[in-house]
């Protein structure tokens, strides 16, 4: 067993993560802003701005084995200032886990590093990220890298890069949730692009089993592609969600135009996913 902080606990993606956690009985430490509306008898929470250095240096003294960070403010909007506002402070709460000892830090990412590209993306995928959102976390990534790398190389260090998330939709802000509230208000249809751009989808569940699957070994680290490794088109997912939630709509085609910040066709890589498993047998 060992003693895991987890941030963003009452997340979008946080809340499954915990789950797989105590479902594998890790000790877990969930640090959430405000109480959860279900709390998990197995789980210290532990209601904190990871912000506030005084305060956090408090319940830094106990001993960690593991971070897994998944709070971020904004995540749903992905030019808000905050991604850039808050930089400093992220690397700055990280800073202070390595201070305090803890050896293994998992930092969540996204495939909206990349920016636009079309083909499969891995570790060594050239970035040009075209939000705030992309622009903070490469910055945030590299800069993490490089101070662990020069202050603590005997640590590990894994950056989880995450990409279309489906299920628990009425908790995220997907075009999945949209559609699902659309049905609800009693629409006939839903305005949508052509549905041709294919995405790597995964489930909110396969996420989190990957994610804890990556953080229980030490062995595959950096950048790891947390994904299905499958391009599906947006239509077929779209259809698919309509038939499985029995929704009364249809799907109105090309009533809008692809952004042009979206690419024809990406997924992830899960060469590292499979070496993890490998390694977990």
């Amino acid at each position: 067993m060992r003693n895991i902080l987890l941030t963003g606990a009452n997340g979008y993606i946080g809340r499954h993560v915990l789950q797989e956690l105590v479902a594998r009985g890790e000790q877990v430490s969930a640090v959430v802003l405000q109480q959860p509306n279900e709390r998990l008898p197995q789980v210290t929470y532990i209601i904190q701005d990871i912000f506030d250095e005084e305060k956090m240096s408090k319940l830094l003294i106990r001993p960690y084995d593991l971070c897994i960070h998944l709070a971020w403010e904004k995540g749903f909007v992905h030019n808000h200032p905050a991604h850039i506002e808050n930089l400093s402070a992220h690397f700055k709460f990280i800073e202070n886990l390595l201070v305090a000892g803890v050896k293994h830090i998992a930092v969540m990412g996204s495939m909206h590093e990349i920016g636009y590209y079309e083909g499969e993306i891995n570790e060594h995928t050239a970035e040009n990220p075209l939000s705030l959102y992309g622009i903070a976390k490469v910055t945030l990534r590299k800069s993490l890298r490089q101070y662990i790398v020069q202050n603590y190389p005997e640590s590990t260090f894994q950056w989880l890069r995450g990409y279309y998330v489906l299920g628990d939709d009425q908790n995220n802000n997907s075009v999945f949730s949209k559609i699902l509230l659309a049905a609800k208000e009693g629409k006939e249809s839903f305005p949508f692009t052509s549905g041709k751009h294919a995405f790597d989808f995964i489930k909110i569940e396969d996420l989190a089993r990957q994610i804890v699957d990556v953080t229980s070994q030490t062995k595959v680290n950096g950048i790891i592609e947390c994904c299905s490794g499958k391009p599906v088109s947006l239509g077929e997912m779209a259809e698919k969600f309509v038939v499985e939630n029995k929704l009364d709509i249809k799907l109105e085609y090309g009533a809008f135009a692809e952004p042009a910040y979206e690419s024809p066709a990406v997924w992830g890589s899960t060469e590292k996913l499979n070496a993890i498993r490998n390694v977990l047998k």
